[in-house]
């Protein structure tokens, strides 16, 4: 049975949330960078990544719920800034990444993040669903829908975090000072893009039914600077195909099928569909 832990504000970094291991193993299609690998679950299957144009890609399904899978790939202790559209999983807000709440994760450890966490107890799943119905649009906050990012930080280890005095915070403070200038800017497109309709064919994510989710609260030192970083994109099979992420159907349109249609042909009688009915 898996159990979540609930965020802490840190010492240098920000709110922290741990979660317990699965210990389930990686698909071949797990998408890897240094200290993480992450897959995109739907109906507990991973889905699959396609890397086009210096980006990795996943077919969104409509209506479908969806989970995030994290593995620490690493010895050591990390901590990891969750968002999905633009929006950290933990409490929606739009911060920098150093300053996030973030999920922890022991070393080699496997957890799954199954939807927005909306308390103590319990989180709200993700589902694919179209811009006007996604959890951004609700919250009014619709700059970054259709991608998720997770950045990674590492566990201060102890003989450094004590053995230089205030030295350790002072380059947290800076790592967290240096993540919050690079958010300036989306912070400022965010209020140019405030007036673009959202659309109603492209994929976002909504919240979705409650699942009994724990969390409990821990503090934790981390490294200033991230380790690992990873982002995808998803995106409705049309606008892959448009994109040229994924080839044209090699079956007709349906409407232009429907624009050929005529009303009578050569033949002589109805056909009989014998035992059809």
């Amino acid at each position: 049975m898996r159990s979540t832990h609930t965020p802490w504000l840190t010492r240098s970094l920000g709110a922290i949330a741990v979660v317990a291991a699965i210990g389930l193993p990686l698909s071949a299609s797990a998408l890897v960078s240094g200290d993480l690998a992450i897959e995109l679950l739907v109906n507990n299957e991973p889905s699959r990544e396609y890397h086009a144009r210096g980006t990795t890609y996943v077919e969104a399904r409509r209506g479908a719920e969806y989970s995030l899978r994290l593995s620490n790939r690493s010895g050591i202790r990390v901590a990891v800034a969750l968002a999905v559209d633009g929006l950290n999983s933990i409490d929606a807000k739009t911060t920098s990444a150093a300053t996030a709440a973030k999920w922890v994760l022991d070393p080699w450890e496997t957890i799954t993040i199954d939807g927005w966490q909306t308390s103590q107890e319990a989180a709200r799943r993700f589902v694919f669903t179209t811009e006007p119905e996604s959890y951004g649009a609700w919250l009014g906050r619709t700059d970054n829908l259709g991608v998720i990012e997770a950045v990674v930080f590492r566990e201060r280890p102890l003989a450094r975090e004590f053995a230089g005095g205030s030295k350790g915070s002072d380059e947290a403070a800076d790592g967290a000072k240096r993540e919050q200038q690079g958010a300036a800017p989306m912070a400022q497109s965010e209020k140019r893009s405030a007036a673009d309709a959202p659309s109603p064919l492209h994929a976002a994510t909504g919240i979705g039914r409650r699942v009994d989710h724990q969390v409990r609260r821990v503090e934790l030192e981390l490294e200033p600077e991230p380790s690992s970083r990873v982002r995808i994109r998803y995106e409705y099979r049309p606008q892959l195909v448009a994109l040229g992420v994924l080839p044209a159907s090699p079956f007709p349109d349906p409407l232009e099928r429907r624009e050929q249609a005529r009303g009578f042909s050569d033949s002589g009688f109805c056909p009989d569909p014998g035992g059809w009915r």
